[in-house]
């Protein structure tokens, strides 16, 4: 019988999870975000969320870009 190789699955923790959090990002050279942050959130508001950038003719993400920028200034002598 062959020996059957063992594949990472698409959600596969990586080895060296500080080297992989570090890591550049591989799209960063088309789109300056080169971070993820991944939140949970209930369905009810996500769904609250996906109209609300809808509504306003932009991405959840751009959405959430912009109101995080206003509420975490670069320099936090900025705030409105």
């Amino acid at each position: 019988m062959t020996e059957r190789r063992m594949r990472p699955g698409f959600a596969a923790r990586p080895a060296d999870p500080e080297r992989w959090v570090k890591a550049p990002d591989k799209s960063a050279t088309t789109n300056r975000f080169t971070v993820r942050l991944t939140i949970d959130v209930t369905p009810a508001l996500r769904a609250r969320l996906k109209v609300a950038a809808f509504q306003r003719g932009m991405t959840v993400a751009d959405m959430l870009r912009a109101l995080l920028a206003r509420e975490f200034p670069e320099n936090p002598g900025d705030t409105p």
